[in-house]
């Protein structure tokens, strides 16, 4: 286990200057150092004849040194060293700047290896600062020519000599006694090299088929370590609160519509995993608009009909209130009592919840992370459902209906069931790693009346033509969404040329408002963003649901949770700062009455990740496309726009790409945690030791 603590000062060659200037790339321990892996790699294994290489081709060479090397000095604070060197071809001529050392490394007669860019004017060939090493250096010790040589990000004070020097003295003072993670039967399964070859070679590797085996086994690795730490702590197989399952068909009798078969189906597969008798722990997948809230409804209901009571717990306080308006539509004439708790309430009203949820009297409890307080005691909990858990840290999404129930010592003996819901479509490799074995419900139809959303990219030229646009939806009636990306006028290094309403800066929420009042004056304009009070947020939503505002331009506190069938334009300004499934968010909220709608996206990025991602907001409208292609440009870490998901960051696995090995590595992961589910054989310590330092990272992880 030594070269996971060992801390890189006890390293040869790295004294306390080097040491401070690897810590600040994240590098502290012997471990950190052989696993601080090259961003990308050249090819200089392949040695070419001088007469042969073309003005400016990088390239490398050997020859020999034909006289001493000359040192000039120019002028104060400026020198150079140049000799002449050949080969059997052609001869060059190779100087340095201020590197006044290299005369005394070099010898007459002797031969060397030269990387640089070479320099062809007519006859004369020139080499300007190039790297270089002996020939004569056994082909393994060889560091900057004659191989494939790794390149590192690097940090003020360390050059790449400096990484690859340390690094070196790292993997020799480890020879042997690195810890193997991977099982024997996993690596013979999968044919994955041992550790210690692969550090070898995913640093320094002899040729590419050596660096596409270290780079196989370190996705592996890294995806297998993933799967067992999430693995480890589920809490799968466990036993759970039997809830009988009632005939459905009294419940859709209340509905003012009739249930799409997806929301049937999902119901029933809820309904009988509460009825099971084993801990039900599953997801709903459905993209915007889908009807989720309805099925969650029915799953309440169910508790209700067995006496139990059920929280549901929301990422913000507007959805919570939205999330509070429609279920108590749904189930309050059914008999049950519907309570609204945030972290606005008011003091009085909490005690009053917080008495009703210990006594019982309350059956369904509706929340943001107030939910979460140690003070609140449930009664008879049998369900926990949560909306857009990625939002919540891991911490809290494991707390949530941990099944402490100090007021029913009978019933806190098994923890309530878990359902989540997700409105923002997660593709499968996500999926499977943030929600580790949950089972998979999937709304995949729309219900009746939802249509698509007309999609539209443009410059910021077209502004005049928005707003002629804006004031034709509003004199018929229809309402508008504006999104900025800021909330306020604030400091912003990004602001200038970014094409916004004016073209020339980013406007912030409050300031495009002000401006579409002058511009639009015969239009109520209202604001909501992020930063304001509860009690404000809620009264302009208020008039905005009440038909009291015509254009409501908002930061993303919109993205989820508000329904206004009326709205039939979503305006995205500075559409390129969003991701993907962001703007797919945001398109969903228009488009949800009976009326045509549309959504125009406001960019001058002339960025062709920036264009690309445009193509596809403007192409497709199913949800699961956008979020496979947002995983693929953007990365696991900034999908959510946060780090809440709990996820480490992937230093050589590639979620978008490396679904096929993700799997692999799962059901690896998953065999062996059948059989030792703590890692608490011998022969699993190591393996035992970095699953826990990783799930501590992924705790750390929390707001």
């Amino acid at each position: 286990m030594e070269p996971f603590r060992r801390d890189i000062r006890s390293v040869r060659g790295i004294g306390e200057k080097r040491a401070q200037a690897l810590n600040k790339l994240g590098v502290f321990s012997l471990f950190d150092l052989i696993s601080y892996f090259p961003r990308r790699y050249e090819d200089r294994s392949s040695i070419r004849p001088i007469a042969l290489v073309q003005d400016g081709e990088a390239v490398c060479i050997t020859a020999v040194i034909a006289d001493e090397p000359r040192l000039s000095r120019i002028r104060r604070g400026l020198d150079l060293v140049r000799v002449r060197a050949f080969d059997d071809s052609a001869e060059v001529t190779v100087t340095w700047f201020n590197q006044s050392y290299v005369k005394n490394q070099l010898r007459s007669g002797q031969s060397y290896r030269f990387y640089g860019k070479m320099e062809v004017k007519g006859t004369r060939r020139s080499l300007t600062n190039p790297v270089f090493e002996p020939e004569d250096l056994p082909t393994g010790r060889m560091s900057v020519t004659g191989r494939i040589v790794p390149v590192y990000r690097m940090v003020s004070g360390l050059q790449q000599s400096a990484i690859r020097q340390s690094i070196r003295q790292g993997l020799d003072s480890c020879l042997g006694s690195l810890p193997e993670l991977l099982p024997p039967a996993v690596r013979e399964e999968y044919g994955l090299a041992d550790a210690g070859q692969a550090y070898e070679d995913i640093h320094f590797p002899p040729d590419p088929h050596a660096l596409d085996q270290a780079r196989k086994r370190f996705v592996f690795e890294e995806l297998f370590l993933l799967s067992c730490a999430l693995g480890s702590r589920q809490k799968t197989g466990q036993k759970g609160i039997v809830v009988p399952k009632p005939d459905f068909s009294l419940f859709y009798d209340t509905l003012p519509f009739s249930p799409t078969a997806a929301q049937r189906r999902a119901i029933e597969e809820a309904a009988s995993d509460l009825a099971s008798g084993s801990r039900m722990s599953r997801l709903l997948q459905g993209d915007v608009g889908s009807g989720k809230t309805l099925v969650a409804a029915a799953l309440v209901w169910q508790c209700f009909r067995a006496g139990y009571a059920a929280a549901f717990m929301a990422p913000t306080e507007i959805l919570a209130e939205q999330h509070y308006r429609t279920l108590s539509a749904f189930l309050s004439p059914l008999g049950l009592k519907v309570g609204l708790l945030t972290g606005s309430t008011r003091a009085k009203e909490k005690r009053q919840l917080h008495e009703a949820l210990e006594l019982g009297t309350l059956d369904l409890i509706i929340g943001t992370h107030a939910l979460l307080s140690d003070s609140l005691h449930f009664h008879r909990l049998a369900l926990t459902i949560t909306d857009e858990q990625h939002r919540f840290g891991v911490e809290q999404r494991s707390r949530f209906g941990g099944g402490d129930d100090a007021s029913d010592p009978s019933a806190s003996a098994l923890p309530p069931h878990v359902y989540v819901m997700s409105a923002t479509p997660i593709p499968r490799t996500l999926a499977l790693i943030i929600y580790g074995d949950l089972a998979l419900s999937a709304l995949d139809e729309l219900p009746p009346g939802r249509q698509a959303v007309d999609t539209f990219s443009v410059g910021s030229a077209y502004h005049a033509r928005l707003l002629a646009f804006i004031r034709k939806l509003c004199g018929e009636g229809r309402q508008v969404f504006v999104v900025c990306p800021k909330v306020e006028d604030e400091e912003d290094p990004d602001a200038a040329a970014d094409g916004s309403l004016s073209g020339k800066k980013l406007l912030s929420a409050v300031e495009y408002a002000q401006q579409l009042r002058l511009e639009l004056p015969e239009l109520r304009i209202g604001c909501v963003h992020g930063k304001m009070k509860a009690a404000d947020k809620d009264l302009v939503m208020q008039q905005m649901i009440a038909g009291e505002i015509d254009v409501l331009v908002s930061t993303t506190v919109i993205e989820v949770g508000v329904d206004i069938p009326n709205a039939a334009l979503m305006l995205v300004e500075n559409a390129d700062r969003f991701g993907l499934s962001q703007l797919h968010q945001l398109r969903g909220r228009v488009g949800r009455g009976q009326h045509k709608s549309y959504c125009v996206l406001v960019t001058d990025s002339e960025s062709e990740e920036a264009k690309a991602r445009m193509k596809i907001m403007c192409e497709t409208g199913d949800g699961f496309k956008i979020a496979e292609e947002d995983l693929r440009l953007r990365g696991p870490g900034d999908f959510f726009g946060s780090r809440q998901h709990g996820l480490p960051e992937m230093h050589v696995a590639d979620l978008g790409t490396d679904t096929e090995t993700l799997m692999k590595s799962k059901e690896a992961a998953d065999r062996l945690l059948a059989l030792d589910p703590t890692l608490s054989l011998p022969e699993h310590a190591a393996l035992r030791e970095r699953v826990l330092l990783l799930t501590e990272k992924m705790d750390g992880t929390l707001n």
